[in-house]
């Protein structure tokens, strides 16, 4: 009969599992910055979409809006994704249609339009043409409308906008990564895999007593042997027998 606190053999493994998959998902944990302000993450970014007062006329011109972003960056879009972001989270801060500063300046060496952080201009959504001929190159900043998700050539000095979104990396020790579809697939293999093999070693120890096995195999054998009590009577008899 077994001893009722023999442990399961998958126990063990069940362990190890668990605390692999939270190893991952703290691994994978966001974080953003705690500096009193709400902070929306998404992907690898963090987003504080300025409010403002309720009851007050929101306008921002461009050096108020890097003011408030003071310590981290005006708006940066990067894909059609982040893009989608900002137009969809809007809506929960902003009621109707808000013109929010993006982190962008033309650069007059290049021609071309640039992000503040020197990052590549890697996707726009212009509304129109990137460089409208009534604004000064030197003057050409730009917004994005949060209804419509496209962008617009304003200036710099002489617009206001009222909306402001500030940003920042999540630190890179604890990124927050989109879950990656070929690792969830790996996890998941890796669970059944192991709880698997755990079966099979549970079925064999219960069919065929591998533990008992286990135990005989190395038995303890003393190194000399005692003889049992008949063996004892006969060699006293011989030895009576042998007596003159």
């Amino acid at each position: 009969m077994e001893s009722r606190g023999r442990s399961h053999p998958s126990r063990p493994f069940v362990s190890c599992v668990f605390l692999l998959v939270v190893h991952l998902q703290w691994s994978c944990a966001g974080d953003c910055p705690a500096d009193a302000r709400t902070w929306v993450p998404s992907g690898d970014r963090c987003y504080h979409f300025v409010h403002g007062a309720e009851d007050s006329i929101k306008s921002y011109t461009f050096e108020r809006a890097k003011t408030l972003c003071q310590g981290f960056e005006l708006l940066t879009i990067q894909s059609a994704d982040e893009n989608e972001f900002v137009l969809n989270y809007s809506p929960k801060v902003w009621k109707g249609n808000v013109n929010v500063w993006l982190g962008m300046y033309y650069d007059t060496n290049s021609d071309t339009m640039r992000w503040f952080d020197e990052k590549p201009v890697r996707y726009t959504n212009w509304e129109n043409s990137p460089s409208p001929s009534d604004l000064l190159p030197v003057d050409t900043c730009a917004a994005l409308h949060s209804l419509s998700g496209t962008w617009e050539n304003v200036s710099c000095t002489d617009e206001v906008e009222n909306g402001v979104v500030c940003e920042v990396a999540q630190k890179a020790e604890q990124a927050k990564r989109e879950p990656s579809p070929l690792l969830s697939a790996l996890v998941v293999l890796s669970v059944v895999a192991i709880l698997g093999v755990s079966a099979v070693i549970w079925f064999v120890h219960q069919k065929h007593g591998l533990g008992s096995f286990f135990f005989t195999a190395f038995e303890f054998h003393p190194p000399f042997r005692v003889l049992d009590t008949d063996q004892s009577c006969l060699v006293e008899a011989e030895e009576t027998d042998s007596m003159p």
